[in-house]
């Protein structure tokens, strides 16, 4: 793939209707929402985050698990209590990981992620995936630039001041483009995403097009992470505090 992107800061309303949104929080917060709950969580997933031998570990999941219902939620103008989230991989047939679904809204798309006390979550009416890492691991990460990036890319993360910061822009981006199928851990090198900003203006959301895509990169200073969602549609940031289901 090559690039052909352009940009500019998002400037969405807060509150205004969107097919696409997307949210990232510490994962303690999300389990204090007034919504949220291990009640939530299938049998299936109950018994996943019971295999985590570290307690952060499982608080990280079900986390996840729980936002992403909720960003479900606030999009259908449904109680999170409704909705099913399933998986599937496409590679083994296995429904203990994959692509998560709503089995039960076949139209709605959602992702999810999650790091070390932070997760992130995206639903939308069109294909979405979302991204989250910690800042402090831009440095660790970088060790795989070579393998990951385009060449053009890779010259740009190397003479750009804060290179561990620049290939976790990157990352991230490439991470959601994976979650949305447009490539695999194995092509990463092939998708050039060199025409867009590294750096995101005044720390605002930052609003890109690629190969007709929607690429929202933005960074969660309050919990030291970096962002991207990427949907056909324009996806939207919002807080967690506003993912109120049909009531909010």
């Amino acid at each position: 793939m090559t690039s052909s992107g352009t940009t500019s800061s998002d400037t969405t309303p807060p509150g205004a209707a969107s097919d696409a949104i997307a949210t990232v929080a510490a994962s303690a917060d999300v389990l204090r929402h007034p919504e949220a709950g291990e009640h939530l969580l299938t049998a299936g997933e109950k018994e996943r985050a019971a295999r985590f031998r570290h307690e952060s570990g499982r608080v990280d999941f079900v986390a996840a698990h729980v936002l992403v219902r909720l960003c479900a939620a606030d999009l259908l103008g449904v109680p999170a209590t409704a909705l099913t989230l399933a998986q599937h991989c496409p590679d083994c047939g296995k429904a203990d990981h994959g692509k998560p679904y709503l089995p039960d809204h076949p139209a709605v798309s959602v992702s999810l992620s999650h790091t070390r006390g932070v997760v992130a979550a995206a639903a939308g009416h069109r294909p979405i995936g979302v991204d989250v890492e910690l800042t402090d691991r831009g440095g660790t990460l970088l060790d795989v630039a070579p393998r990951v990036l385009a060449p053009e890319e890779l010259r740009q993360v190397r003479e750009h001041a804060d290179p561990a910061r620049a290939f976790l822009r990157l990352w991230v981006r490439k991470e959601a483009l994976i979650k949305i199928g447009r490539t695999s851990l194995d092509g990463l090198a092939a998708v050039d995403l060199s025409a867009l900003p590294l750096d995101l203006p005044g720390g605002r959301p930052l609003l890109s097009g690629f190969e007709g895509l929607h690429l929202l990169d933005w960074t969660d200073r309050a919990h030291g992470a970096a962002v991207a969602a990427v949907c056909g549609a324009v996806p939207r940031a919002v807080e967690l505090g506003a993912l109120r289901g049909p009531t909010g």
